[in-house]
């Protein structure tokens, strides 16, 4: 079997990881860096006596709504987002106040005060808006180590050397959506055991599926645990959740399952789970977590594996050829993305052919185009997430309109995904989430 090292394909494993709230660039991927960076530190850890941490450009602007500084002291500390409880992020920025004791690593004690951690929103480095800057200090004020990282979406993070995606070699290569319906076509597979066999290559087909049923579990739990609370959203606008109240209303009224009602409750669900700060799915980020669960749980189809491999081959082509954050590419690369991978896995469980499938994320890739990225206060709230119950029924929409047809259509899925690329890099940072545009400076907060 011809193998190239060139491919889009990301595991599954990695474009669903389970983790944190609010936001998979801004509390995901900084913790994530701040770990690695004392990681780098190696060996002269004993030397540092004090961090400084650097926010530019988008993380700067909404990293306070989105709980970056505490993300940060918490990965300094060593913590990983997939078991860092959920209080810690709040908590710990809290009681570093103006001058707490951080143990690097849980080990090394150093002081770090709030304003060590500086916010820079009007300055953005050339490789990607969500920058940091890390810089440990000798008791001399001499740099230890210095170096800087980029949350690129998704949670994903990359140094000044390092790419997010390395290239590793798959039996089923594709760049792009072309590519991969050729491979289906040319070896008789579908989309789903494509990926699947590109993960037995990355890593172990036993534990990429034991894998999928985990995030599966978090995904359900999330929804249920969303269904369950009641009160007031954190922060300065005061949102009242409202998945548990309408999930008691469809009850009530003895509404079924199969209403888009319901789906609606899936994801609102999800997403004030997430608004909250509490454990989540990236999916592929978390301001779009809901949508890919709420499809799923709607269908209520136990072909889990199949649905979620299906939607992880879409949503690799469109990370590798546009992007899935909203700092880069606005609101579309997150609730557009995770529209078009639940339209595609949504349309695989319901029976679609390949080309049906790659349709189906055309379609729901297309109508979320220009859609940008203005959340108020800086929160992952409004209009974060009803957007989601929006984008699931979307999601089925697309599926469904797909199934009508045989797959043939006038605008292809790479089309779409070039389109949104170029929208991106044109449209204003004011509404790639920054907060500076859109709603976040016409809804005036109470």
């Amino acid at each position: 079997m011809h193998t190239r090292t060139v491919s889009a394909y990301v595991s599954v494993l990695d474009l669903f990881s389970i983790g944190i709230g609010p936001s998979s660039s801004h509390t995901v991927g900084p913790m994530r860096a701040a770990k690695a960076f004392v990681t780098a530190i190696g060996a002269d850890l004993e030397r540092v006596e004090r961090v400084r941490v650097r926010l530019y450009g988008s993380l700067g602007a909404t990293g306070a709504g989105h709980g970056t500084p505490g993300a940060i002291v918490a990965g300094l500390e060593g913590h990983d987002p997939e078991t860092c409880p959920p209080a810690l992020l709040r908590e710990e920025w809290a009681r570093v106040g103006d001058g707490g004791v951080v143990l690097l690593a849980g080990t090394h004690p150093v002081v770090l005060a709030q304003a060590d951690v500086e916010l820079a929103p009007l300055t953005r480095l050339e490789r990607h808006t969500n920058g940091m800057r890390f810089t440990a200090l000798d008791a001399a004020g001499e740099d230890v180590r210095a170096l800087t990282f980029y949350s690129i979406g998704g949670g994903f993070i990359e140094g000044e050397t390092e790419r997010a995606h390395p290239e590793r070699p798959v039996p089923f290569p594709y760049a792009t959506a072309t590519e991969l319906l050729a491979t289906c076509r040319d070896r008789g597979m579908t989309i789903a055991e494509v990926a699947l066999a590109n993960e037995a290559a990355l890593g172990d087909r036993g534990a990429a599926l034991a894998g999928i049923d985990a995030i599966w579990a978090a995904m359900r739990g999330c929804i249920e645990g969303g269904m369950s609370e009641e009160g007031v959203l954190p922060g300065s606008l005061g949102v009242r959740r409202r998945a548990a109240a309408l999930r008691r209303r469809l009850a009530e009224r003895a509404v079924p399952l199969e209403s888009e009602e319901w789906l609606h409750a899936y994801a609102l669900a999800v997403n004030e789970q997430n608004a909250a700060g509490e454990r989540v799915v990236t999916a592929p980020t978390n301001g779009a977590a809901g949508i890919v669960p709420a499809v799923l749980m709607h269908l209520g189809s136990d072909r889990v594996a199949e649905y979620l491999l299906t939607a992880t081959a879409i949503g690799s082509v469109i990370a590798a050829n546009a992007s899935i954050s909203g700092a880069e590419a606005g609101c579309q690369g997150e609730v557009g993305s995770a529209c078009a991978m639940a339209a595609a896995g949504a349309t695989a469980v319901l029976g679609g052919t390949p080309e049906q499938i790659e349709n189906a994320a055309e379609i729901a890739l297309e109508h979320n185009l220009g859609l940008t990225c203005d959340p108020v206060g800086g929160l992952v709230q409004v209009p974060c997430i009803e957007r989601n119950a929006v984008g699931a029924s979307r999601a089925v929409t697309a599926a469904r309109m797909a199934l009508y047809g045989d797959g043939r259509h006038v605008v292809s899925l790479d089309t779409c995904i070039e389109t949104m690329r170029q929208t991106g890099a044109d449209m204003s940072t004011k509404y790639k989430e920054t907060s500076t545009g859109g709603l976040a400076v016409n809804v005036v907060e109470c």
